[in-house]
């Protein structure tokens, strides 16, 4: 094939590393083979539907041909259900002038790069996270990399952040964090607002652009347990006006293929974010606008699904949570962080130098991983995909496509798979 010349941004894109795995998967599935694949962050529709009261008013909407062009950044009744929504749920005080809407929150992701931050600015971004580096890339910006330690449960400490604020002008944080399902303690957040609002003083008083932050609050309202995220305003009241938030429907109603996702935050960056969404087009459809509006109206409704199905959730976690630590008791060196949030349990898998019972060495983590898919049938995410170093032995075990039956099968092919090393 004769070769095209192209940008120098678009050649250095390749896809997702997860989705050449799930190509690898398919492939084994396609020759037979029965595959436990938990390396998606998405639902099975047969194990997690859509809240059905959802399912119908967009339906409805539909029927009743609303299938025009909204509103650019979404429409007033569905930005006055969100207000309400996240007021009610996440104890945030937006009015809906203050809010946006797209389809799903990865073009909201692109717009808030593209309105804070220009080409050759640096940007703070934590690793172990997820697909942080091609927004970077497609701002033209410079990535700052600070890696998470799993003693603090892979997020980040002020004390880690300190060093690098005064180069940056945007930090990306997300808590429920992707991959690892942790989130920040109480007192780890307040310390890295209050780091962030001392460094906007300072630079206010030089007239210089401030430090904002993008916090990724996609799987906010799915925590377990007594763990609750804690709202960072009401932490530091003076940080709202650096903050924008983005938050959406596709994981806490299971609803990834639905495509409406929100950002909030200070009205002037709103604003700017929905001019440039005017000429670019990503607004969620209208029936699902419409939908989503009535629904989450529905309060009621809304509180029983989530506590369903974060009840589904935890079991399917816990099922491998307890699997991990029997392996750990019984003195193998693994271990797993206790479920707190999101749909992922973090499993640490140190099985370099083992054998198997051919007696082929694991060398590397992706020997881990080819072991697993082909003894135990069961597909994992290094950490390596979310910016760790290559042999780090820590991987992402996502719940949301299996049912319980299978959860209890696929740790018990992981324990067994563990046991048989030499």
């Amino acid at each position: 094939m004769k070769t095209l010349k192209i940008s120098k941004l678009a050649e250095g894109f390749t896809s997702l590393a997860i989705s050449n795995l799930s190509e690898k998967i398919d492939q084994k599935r396609q020759q037979g083979e029965k595959i436990f694949n938990f390396t998606l962050g998405d639902f099975s529709p047969q194990q997690f539907a859509i809240p059905s009261e959802l399912e119908a008013e967009i339906v409805a909407a539909y029927r009743e041909k609303h299938t025009n062009y909204s509103y650019v950044g979404g429409i007033q009744e569905l930005r006055v259900a969100i207000a309400k929504h996240i007021k009610i749920f996440e104890q945030f005080d937006y009015d809906p002038d203050d809010i946006i809407v797209t389809s799903g929150a990865r073009p909201l992701t692109y717009l808030l790069f593209k309105t804070l931050v220009d080409p050759g600015e640096k940007v703070i971004h934590t690793v172990p996270s997820w697909n942080n580096q091609p927004f970077i890339a497609l701002a033209s910006a410079e990535p700052i990399v600070i890696t998470a330690k799993p003693e603090n449960n892979f997020m980040i400490t002020a004390q880690e952040l300190e060093p690098h604020l005064k180069e940056a002008v945007l930090i990306t944080i997300n808590s429920p964090l992707n991959p690892s399902g942790t989130v920040f303690s109480r007192q780890a957040l307040k310390e890295i607002l209050d780091l962030i609002v001392a460094e906007n003083k300072s630079r206010a008083k030089h007239n210089q652009k401030p430090l904002y932050i993008f916090f990724d609050i996609i799987y906010w309202v799915l925590t377990y347990n007594e763990i609750k995220c804690d709202n960072p305003i009401m932490l530091n009241p003076e940080i709202r006006d650096y903050v924008v938030f983005i938050d959406g429907i596709s994981k806490c109603f299971a609803a990834t293929g639905v495509r409406v996702g929100w950002a909030f935050g200070p009205k002037p960056i709103i604003a700017k974010m929905r001019s440039m969404l005017a000429h670019i087009g990503a607004w969620a459809p209208k029936p699902e606008q419409i939908g989503t509006a009535k629904y989450l109206q529905k309060h009621d409704a809304v509180a029983s699904f989530l506590s369903v199905f974060k009840s589904k959730l935890l079991t399917r976690l816990n099922i491998f949570y307890t699997a991990i630590q029997e392996l750990k008791t019984a003195g193998y060196n693994v271990d797993a962080i206790k479920p707190q949030g999101a749909i992922y349990l973090s499993i640490k898998l140190d099985l370099i130098g083992t054998k198997t019972e051919s007696n082929k060495i694991l060398e590397t983590v992706d020997d881990i991983l080819a072991y697993l898919l082909d003894d135990a049938k069961v597909a994992l995410v290094p950490f390596y995909f979310f910016g760790m170093e290559k042999n780090f032995p820590w991987f992402r075990l996502s719940v949301g496509t299996c049912s319980v039956d299978e959860a209890k099968i696929a740790a018990n092919n992981i324990g067994q798979s563990v046991r048989k090393l030499k």
